[in-house]
């Protein structure tokens, strides 16, 4: 009887315990008079009676002051006491009335509130303090609905779920802060989560709370239950942060004459017609197996005991660009059972170290039987990212895995993907056919997957088999020598340096019967400018020449030269309806507002991830003119290597402007996690890309002014386009960022500008061309930052007297020769973007030429013309020394 009593409290326990993994702490559903909580200022925050979401009547809040700006609305919770527990969790449910469905708004409608909390040894809050400020309260996070509703609609309730910690005093607050949404919070949960009582492997462990983190570990100590003894020990389970056990040690097992109950939490005496040889065995008329084999639970109970079979053999891998083959050999030993299958496993390793992690969805492997396992030995996965590496476990499973813990058996084999080839060239189209001439252009890939170094055009005759190709540097070309009034077939396709894509589809153009009369005028057009007489019809001759061969020259207009900068806006970017905009995520922060990731869907276009760009609430009419700016100048821009607008958002509240969506965001940053993992021709087409996107803004007469790698944005294909336009030039005297600083007319990023920009303001591109050069050595430095950590008015001092920066470690001599060029102190002897690109073009095909690398990185600045003497990378502050020292002796030589 006293054991069975035992029992049945064992079970009472673990009934009680096992459905309560979540305890509350406090529940605002809970209150059956009014709240009270304390609010700030009184016109804000409103009690009222409201209905939960399964229309029970509770007490909530609202507020909805939209129509007059500058909301700072604060709403604090009675003292909540922790009752020891290091992490807590709120539950939110709340309503939010969509901006845009309000008339006659201003501009600082909001459809966010932001969550806060407050520690204190106990109950000491009052009306004033502590001071409705973020500090010293800690923000939470701020939260956003999944849905808001209009006014035709009925209330959405949205429930968000936020956590925070550790907490070490005797309890804490909650505080909400309104900014001028229009909203109710519905209710509000805080609660802690706890692993319940349980019993494993004949041990129980007892209810414990979650540690201070959401990827604690927190250890339990164990206890046989009755009628078992320990066979390993310690005996402890983890409790993870989700209120759940995990990696049981230790184990306990039935003594003599007690075998495991049918639901394996007990020992009980064993049942007549039975035995027990020993501790640790079930009784039992039928055989066991020995320790490592096992029965399937389809086996017959008189079979044969099999094992799990052991690892694939010999696993081959072949990466095809951003595919992967994979072939094995069948396990040594298949356990003895005839029902093995294989599984493969995608993993996606990043490179902080941390874990790899399960593959996306996208990725594709084929054949997949969900499942049921593969009987063949080979798969095909696509789809996967480019430069990423991969781990991969093929598995071996029979009918006898799962019964062991150690399960399944496998290899695995780790690979990195290699550079994609471009996509297809669209159409190409014909501008100009002579009796022997085609002059073709076409568009380049809709996916380039790199930087383009050039383009195969091939051609023939129709009903001819031979064909003749030809390359061209940029998306046009003129194919010569060909025969008078006959058909040909063309065609044309991308290099990068992961080889050729897909060539275009065949177009058929023909040459003309006569010879082109405006080339008849280009051959006599040195006769004419040699007629005195005829000057006059020279110049005419010219311009009208200049318009017929030069078409769509596009020239940049500043949006500032307009009396109303919404006419700019609406002249450069297209204006694109709320309703197919979703704000998923905030990424960051910018100048203006916050930066987000969201989904952008139009109508005949499929739907595309892309960057929002957020006005803040609060804004002036200058900074709303200065933020639209930025659209208007990058609406009228169009290259592969400037970030793409695909719209703006004027009519709606906030003000939006949508760009294209970059994967690996900032380059500094993005070359600082990935420090030495690219080859230096990878590193080469980066630069050639940011390069020709300078070019291109060069040629429609645009200076950026703060070209830096923190302004150049990377896709998932290592592709870099330039990006923060105009930014620099709004940046005011209150600007806290340190990368700007004071300068006589407003503010500027020293170490990137260049001499004659700091000292006199003046701007072109050639000043564009020292930046590129800092930007060069970022690239090849891996984002280190320039100069180190010496002050601007020492960087300004040392630019001056002709030093410059060493060469990056492994960095090739050819490249540190071109930034030298970049920061010629004369600007009109620094190299053009178009002789950059043509110099890295030239590198590019030439590979051997950058493996000749300058002396070891040095931490030291160098002087044209010598060097100053070499010191460790790793004590910068040293060499800076010696560089001031340096200054302050005899001027040094100019050159």
């Amino acid at each position: 009887p006293l054991q069975i009593a035992s029992l049945l409290l064992i079970f009472f326990f673990f009934y009680i315990f096992n459905f309560t993994l979540r305890k509350t702490l406090m529940d605002s559903r809970w209150a059956t008079t009014e709240l009270a909580w304390t609010t700030f200022p009184e016109s804000g925050w409103e009690e009222v009676s409201g209905y939960d979401d399964s229309m029970s009547p509770i007490r909530t809040y609202q507020v909805c002051n939209v129509r007059q700006p500058n909301q700072n609305n604060w709403l604090r919770t009675d003292f909540i006491p922790r009752k020891g527990v290091l992490r807590v969790y709120v539950e939110l449910k709340f309503s939010v009335r969509d901006c845009a469905s309000i008339p006659n708004i201003p501009g600082s409608c909001k459809e966010t509130f932001n969550l806060f909390y407050y520690e204190s040894e106990g109950d000491v809050a009052t009306d004033t303090n502590p001071l409705w400020r973020e500090n010293p309260y800690v923000k939470v996070d701020t939260i956003a609905p999944d849905e808001s509703f209009s006014l035709l609609e009925a209330g959405r309730i949205n429930t968000k779920v936020r956590s925070f910690g550790p907490l070490s005093k005797a309890g804490f607050y909650l505080a909400f802060q309104d900014l001028g949404a229009c909203m109710s919070l519905i209710s509000v949960r805080v609660f802690f989560k706890k692993c319940s009582t349980t019993i494993a492997n004949f041990a129980v462990f007892p209810e414990t709370a979650t540690g201070a983190e959401a990827t604690s570990l927190v250890i339990a100590p164990g206890a046989c239950v009755t009628n078992a003894m320990e066979v390993s020990v310690p005996l402890k389970l983890y409790c993870n942060g989700d209120g759940e056990w995990m990696v049981p040690v230790g184990s306990c097992t039935c003594v003599a004459g007690f075998e495991p109950s049918a639901d394996d939490t007990q020992c009980q005496a064993c049942f007549p017609g039975t035995f027990k040889s020993k501790f640790g065995e079930g009784s039992s008329n039928i055989c066991p197996c020995q320790s490592g084999f096992y029965r399937a639970d389809s086996d017959p109970p008189d079979s044969d005991c099999t094992t799990i079979p052991s690892a694939p053999r010999n696993v081959i891998s072949s990466v095809n660009e951003t595919s992967l083959s994979l072939e094995w050999e069948e396990p040594e030993d298949t356990g003895g059972r005839s029902d093995l299958v294989y599984n493969v496993v995608c993993k996606k390793c990043l490179q902080d170290r941390s874990p790899c992690t399960r593959c996306d969805d996208n990725v594709d492997i084929a054949p997949r039987r969900l499942g049921l396992g593969l009987r063949q030995r080979k798969v095909v996965v696509r789809n996967l990212q480019a430069h990423t590496r991969y781990s991969f476990e093929v598995q071996a499973v029979n009918g006898v895995s799962g019964k062991n813990p150690t399960s399944p058996s496998y290899s695995t084999v780790n690979i990195t993907t290699n550079q994609a080839a471009p996509s297809a060239v669209p159409t190409v189209h014909l501008m100009r056919s002579t009796s022997d001439t085609l002059s073709l252009s076409w568009l380049p890939p809709e996916k380039p997957n790199g930087v383009i170094l050039d383009y195969e055009i091939k051609y023939h005759e129709r009903g001819q088999v031979m064909s003749h190709t030809v390359t061209a540097q940029h998306s046009s070309a003129k194919v010569e020598g060909l025969r008078a009034a006959t058909p040909y077939v063309v065609q044309v396709r991308a290099r990068t340096v992961a080889g050729y894509g897909r060539y275009s589809n065949p177009m058929d153009f023909s040459t003309s019967l006569h010879s082109d009369p405006q080339k008849s005028v280009q051959d006599q057009l040195p006769l004419i400018v040699g007629s005195a007489s005829a000057g006059l019809v020279v110049i005419v001759a010219m311009v009208v020449i200049a318009v017929v061969f030069s078409p769509g020259v596009k020239v940049y207009i500043d949006p500032f030269t307009y009396e109303d900068p919404n006419d700019a806006v609406h002249e450069f970017a297209k204006e694109i309806d709320i309703s197919c905009v979703k704000i998923e995520e905030v990424i960051g922060a910018g100048e203006f507002g916050e930066v987000c990731r969201g989904r952008l869907k139009q109508a005949s276009r499929r739907e595309m991830v892309v960057a929002i760009k957020t006005l803040k609430a609060g804004y002036t009419e200058r900074q709303r003119r200065d933020f639209l700016a930025e659209a208007s100048i990058m609406g009228q821009f169009d290259h592969p290597n400037v970030i793409r607008l695909e719209g703006v958002l004027t009519r709606s509240c906030p003000v939006l402007i949508i760009t294209e969506f970059m994967e690996n965001g900032a380059l500094d940053s993005f070359l600082r996690l990935n420090d030495g993992r690219f080859t230096m021709t990878q590193l080469v087409g980066m630069l050639r890309g940011i390069a020709s996107g300078m070019k291109y803004l060069s040629d429609m007469n645009y200076v950026h002014r703060d070209l830096a790698a923190r302004n150049i944005l990377v896709n998932s294909n290592l592709v870099c386009k330039v990006s923060d336009f105009g930014l620099s030039r709004f940046l005011d005297d209150t600007s806290a960022d340190p990368t700007y600083t004071s300068s006589l007319g407003g503010k500027i990023p020293i170490r990137w500008t260049a001499p004659e920009a700091i000292a006199f303001r003046k701007f072109t591109s050639a000043s564009d061309v020292w930046s590129y050069g800092i930007v060069m050595w970022e690239v090849v430095s891996y984002g280190e930052r320039p100069y180190w950590d010496m002050s601007n008015q020492d960087v300004m001092t040392a630019v001056e007297q002709d030093y410059r920066l060493p060469p990056p470690m492994d960095c090739p001599m050819v490249l540190h020769q071109l930034m030298l060029e970049c920061w010629m102190k004369e600007r009109n002897l620094r190299p053009k973007f178009s002789r950059i690109v043509s110099t890295l073009d030239k590198l590019l095909r030439n590979a051997a030429s950058l493996k000749v690398v300058t002396s070891s990185y040095s931490g030291d600045l160098l002087r044209l013309g010598g060097t100053l003497p070499g010191h460790n990378r790793k004590s910068p502050d040293s060499s800076q020394e010696i560089v001031r020292q340096q200054m302050s002796q005899t001027l040094p030589i100019r050159v």
